[in-house]
């Protein structure tokens, strides 16, 4: 673990240089990105493992689980010995509420979220659902922005907080005046100077291309699954009463990703 956080670090400090290509990590995984913090591995490991005991164990490896783990770890050491926070994001499935459900009022994570706010700290909840309307998130969020609303925080630090939905299409801000707590932030304002070069039609020839391979996926493999085109997405679910296998959506997904790189419409980056 000391030896990778060294590598971590030299990779940071080639990042700080201009120099990441030169970076021992970037040599031995050259899919290797952009590091905001380091990683205190080592003091990471020691704790969990105090907890877990991964060290004692004869027969079973270190799992997903514990890999996991160690890294959020040490990604929260990091943050709380290195300060201040300025950000912090949350998914919203299976993070801050359960799969499909929504932030009830009840939620243990709406205080602490809450007091993250108080000392100042902005909270973004990034989330792929992609809806246009602020009602829907509020539907999603309500516990929280409704708290939000009933605190005490003075109004600068009650905007502390934004949706980004969509896979980064659409992002809400805090409204007080709002019934849904939240009003749209116009495109024009916050969209990256790349995004701002999509046309509408490389977007649309993008999605056509992928709601064909989908279907081709739902034909080749027999799934009993209803497509869902958006705005600025496409998907599929399957029909009611119905499950996929995790099998079934890997494939789905690696066959729709090798459709969309050969038509030239995405960037294979796992051989860039």
């Amino acid at each position: 673990m000391r030896d990778v956080e060294e590598l971590i670090n030299d990779h940071i400090a080639n990042q700080k240089a201009g120099t990441a290509e030169r970076s021992k990590l970037k040599l031995l995984v050259p899919t290797v990105g952009t590091f905001f913090t380091p990683l205190l591995l080592q003091d990471a490991f020691m704790y969990q493992d105090s907890r877990r005991f991964i060290s004692s164990r004869c027969f079973v490896p270190p799992s997903f689980n514990d890999v996991r783990l160690i890294l959020n770890t040490a990604q929260i050491m990091s943050l709380v010995r290195g300060g201040p926070i300025e950000l912090m994001t949350f998914d919203g499935d299976v993070t801050l509420y359960d799969d499909g459900e929504s932030l009830a009022p009840e939620s243990a994570v709406i205080r602490r979220i809450l007091t993250l706010m108080s000392k100042g700290i902005n909270v973004g909840i990034v989330t792929a659902a992609g809806y246009l309307e602020a009602m829907k998130y509020y539907s999603r969020l309500h516990g929280l922005l409704d708290a939000i609303h009933a605190s005490q925080l003075p109004l600068e630090l009650k905007e502390k907080i934004v949706v980004m939905g969509g896979e980064s299409n659409y992002l809400f801000r805090y409204s007080s005046s709002s019934p849904d707590r939240l009003i749209p932030v116009p495109r024009h304002e916050w969209l990256l100077d790349d995004m701002k070069l999509w046309s509408e039609e490389d977007i649309n020839e993008l999605l056509d291309t992928a709601e064909s391979a989908l279907k081709g996926s739902i034909e080749t493999m027999h799934l009993d699954a209803q497509i869902i085109r958006k705005e600025r997405g496409v998907g599929m679910v399957p029909s009611p009463g119905q499950r996929f296998a995790r099998e079934q959506l890997e494939e789905t997904v690696l066959l729709t990703q090798k459709i969309l790189v050969r038509a030239g419409l995405v960037i294979d980056r796992l051989s860039s």
